[in-house]
């Protein structure tokens, strides 16, 4: 059995190291040629032993050997569900790190055996941190496979090692099903493929980034119909919320080019949305049921998990009780130590227990009946759960690439959208080209409309105070006012009031006057004491005259009468429409 000195990181033995360690003090006795020999010797026996499956290599963690050599599970119930856990939240979040994240959520630690020393092979807890979860997924022993020859070692000239790893068809020796395995080898190879698509995220071309938390649905799927190029994200702030926008700059940021093109992603990512709702809408109650089985089944995994971490700090707690009441009273040196570590282990074992309980009382609460009642009524109804406010933007990417390979898009006279799906099924979507800005910003046609009918006997701010009485906004979703009123009148072309009561054949005040030869006061006079109508065109007001009638009324010559008094007698009302100033 070899030491595991000459081990590396990943439990691999190291011919070179072990070689060089071994033959180092023999060169002064041997010839060159002699060590080579028994180099090469040494080195056969190892490959030999590794072809067979019989070499010694350290057991990753939920492995140990038992008397007879054999490689088997972990005896220890706890190691073997806290790594079961670990490749079930993997398969269901997808990244290492929401892994670490959701262990960390939960309070649920990682074992870890400690490899040199006195307490060589003692096993401790800790809080699971990346690189663990990358260790244990890159491994292939858990799927119970003997593999040997991952590596390559290299000895640069200037006496470094360097290490290489190499593709599975170069490995010396893969025996599968050797021994007790965590998961199969097909789930092996999806782990690897998944972390395989999430590496390209910082890599030239951002290929297949994982999904993130921004609203863009088509984040990492979308193809630069141009130049088949992968298409980035921008994001910009619009009426207080994030709109997303692809495009496709990297040949810009290369040859300090244009950008190929740019296409705003609120009205696709509402496309793609319909299609997901109108090809998942037959999900019904039985997916309900399964989301319920497995969240309970989650709850349950991590309250066994705290459970067991509480039985294991009481056992502790219990032995160091046991041996220190084994130990001398007089041997005072040995008692105050057993002492003291059985108090620690009781303040262990109370802050254990007392976590166990509160994620214990928290898990009651984040799934009791009511949310279990949530789930079943959001489940029958699925576009209601995927426009639910609570559902998180990364959920609803992960649901897209269940069916999506990628989307290639083109912008033209219009947009074309070219969806792949997974199974090998396309479509071909075409979409109207967006708004530009100031497009979407004016005002809408049927409230245009409506201002052409409301300028026949209405001004400028009569218009504009019914208008926003009936809670119609402008294109940029503001109140109206006469200004504004004036501003679309002016733009779209609508003619004023003032012609449309010329053309009605109203007369100006001047004309008026001519025609009732009088001072243009008294017109104005006899229009506010109802002699006359007059219609406002303007806010001021200015006004047009209705053409007299044969009675109209006439300007008494050299004699003096009371105004008022005359029209109480003759009209006892006025006009309404009658807004001029006296």
């Amino acid at each position: 059995m070899l030491s595991s000195t000459f081990l590396d990181e990943d439990g691999v033995y190291d011919p070179a190291h072990f070689n060089d360690r071994l033959l180092l003090g023999l060169k002064g006795t041997m010839s060159e040629a002699e060590l080579h020999v028994l180099r090469a010797r040494l080195q056969g026996g190892i490959l030999n032993k590794a072809r067979r499956g019989e070499l010694f290599i350290r057991p990753p963690i939920g492995f140990a050997y038992d008397s007879a050599g054999r490689l088997v599970l972990d005896p220890d119930q706890q190691v073997q569900r806290t790594l079961r856990l670990l490749f079930d939240t993997f398969h269901r979040t997808g990244s290492a790190m929401a892994t670490v994240r959701e262990f960390r959520n939960i309070g649920v630690l990682f074992p870890r055996r400690i490899q040199s020393g006195p307490s060589k092979g003692d096993l401790i807890w800790g809080k699971l941190e990346h690189s663990h979860v990358l260790r244990v997924l890159h491994n292939p022993r858990y799927t119970g496979a003997f593999v040997y020859g991952r590596n390559r070692i290299r000895k640069t000239v200037d006496g470094q090692y360097r290490v290489e790893s190499l593709p599975q068809e170069e490995w010396h020796t893969f025996l599968p099903e050797s021994h007790g395995a965590y998961i199969r080898w097909e789930e092996y190879e999806r782990n690897l493929k998944r972390l395989r698509e999430s590496a390209p995220a910082i890599g030239f071309d951002r290929r297949q980034s994982p999904p993130r938390e921004g609203p863009a649905l088509l984040q990492g799927l979308i193809l630069c119909g141009k130049c088949g190029r992968r298409m980035t994200l921008r994001y910009h702030c619009r009426r207080g919320g994030l709109c997303p926008e692809y495009v496709c700059q990297r040949k810009g940021i290369e040859n300090a080019e244009p950008l190929c093109q740019r296409i705003p992603g609120a009205g696709i990512d509402r496309v793609l949305s319909d299609l997901l709702l109108e090809m998942v809408n037959p999900v019904t109650l039985d997916v309900a049921l399964t989301v319920q089985q497995e969240l309970q089944a989650r709850l349950d995994e991590s309250d066994r998990l705290r459970k067991q971490q509480v039985e294991r700090a009481r056992y502790e707690a219990e032995l160091a009780q046991r041996r220190y009441l084994r130990v001398d009273p007089d041997n005072r040196l040995v008692a105050d130590s057993l002492e003291a570590d059985w108090n620690q282990k009781l303040r262990t074992l109370a802050e254990v227990q007392q976590e166990y309980e509160q994620r214990r009382e928290q898990d009651r609460q984040r799934f009791n009946d009511e949310q279990r009642a949530e789930i079943m009524a959001l489940a029958q109804d699925f576009p209601r759960l995927w426009r639910d406010s609570n559902t998180e933007h990364r959920d609803r990417k992960r649901m897209i690439r269940l069916l999506v390979e990628d989307v290639t898009m083109l912008r033209g006279e219009h947009i074309t959208l070219h969806i792949r799906f997974r199974g090998g099924a396309q479509k071909t979507v075409t979409l109207p080209n967006p708004l530009r800005a100031w497009e979407s910003w004016m005002t809408d046609a049927e409230v245009v409309g409506r201002i052409d009918q409301l300028l026949n006997t209405k001004t400028f701010p009569e218009i504009a105070a019914i208008l926003n009485q009936s809670g119609v906004r402008s294109g940029k979703g503001q109140r109206f006012t006469a200004r504004y009123i004036a501003r679309i009148q002016k733009h779209y072309a609508l003619q004023s009031r003032f012609d449309r009561l010329r053309a009605l054949g109203l007369l100006t005040l001047d004309e008026m006057s001519q025609t009732l030869s009088v001072n243009p006061k008294t017109v104005r006079t006899w229009a506010a004491r109802g002699l006359l109508k007059a219609h406002a065109y303007t806010d001021k007001p200015e006004c047009l005259y209705e053409p007299p009638s044969p009675d109209h009324p006439q300007k008494a010559q050299g004699r003096k009468f009371s105004l008022r008094r005359l029209v109480t007698t003759v009209i006892p009302e006025c006009s309404k429409e009658v807004q001029c100033e006296t």
